[in-house]
């Protein structure tokens, strides 16, 4: 719904740098409007102290001035010409997005566990039985156990956590359940039994 006279932030155009507001960008576009240099160059330091008073907590900063100049040159895309007391060439580094890093979607069977478990199942298959191999068996299981407790909800079986190890090394590594013990922070809790409190007897 279009109420006339009311100006909404959808309607108009996209900030350069939000963080200065709306209020600086239009004072930078009046400044590129300015036919005197010497006007533009007046506004435009009236400006750089308005974005300084924005931003205190950066004015210890070494390069403070410089970045809210190399600031103002990219609010007016580069076209605001007046006499920059510093290069501000740099800035075009500021300005270019970097390209969108491309995401790992590598599926894997259980999110539980994790990348990082299944290429340790796929180095547990290649590898020659012996205390090696053994050790990192014991690590992986103990991983597997800790993993279940917070993202598999609260289930961390034992036999489950054999199950797949054998299941995720195709069958290279089997748990013995009979000898293997977790680590002591992974290991099954029992419940605590409630004390029964003993009834005083009437004399």
């Amino acid at each position: 719904m279009n109420i006339e006279g009311l100006d909404y932030n959808t309607q108009r155009e996209k900030l350069v740098m939000p963080e200065y507001g709306r209020e600086v960008q239009n004072m930078v576009d009046y400044a590129m409007t300015l036919e005197s240099k010497q006007e533009r160059q007046r506004c435009a330091n009236t400006i750089i102290k308005v974005m300084g008073q924005m931003v205190p907590k950066n004015k210890e900063s070494i390069d403070h001035e410089r970045k809210l100049w190399d600031h103002l040159a990219i609010m007016s895309g580069f076209k605001l010409d007046i006499d920059y007391p510093y290069d501000v060439s740099g800035a075009l580094k500021i300005a270019t997005k970097p390209e969108p890093m491309e995401y790992p979607m590598q599926k894997i069977p259980v999110r539980h566990y994790g990348k990082m478990m299944f290429e340790l199942f796929e180095k547990l298959k290649t590898m020659p039985a012996g205390k090696e191999r053994d050790q990192l068996t014991r690590l992986t299981a103990n991983q597997m156990k800790h993993n279940l407790s917070q993202w598999g909800h609260g289930s961390n079986d034992d036999e489950k956590i054999a199950s797949d190890l054998a299941r995720f090394t195709d069958g290279v590594i089997q748990l013995d359940l009979a000898t293997f013990k977790f680590d002591t922070q992974y290991q099954q809790k029992q419940p605590v039994q409630p004390q029964q409190s003993k009834k005083r007897k009437r004399k």
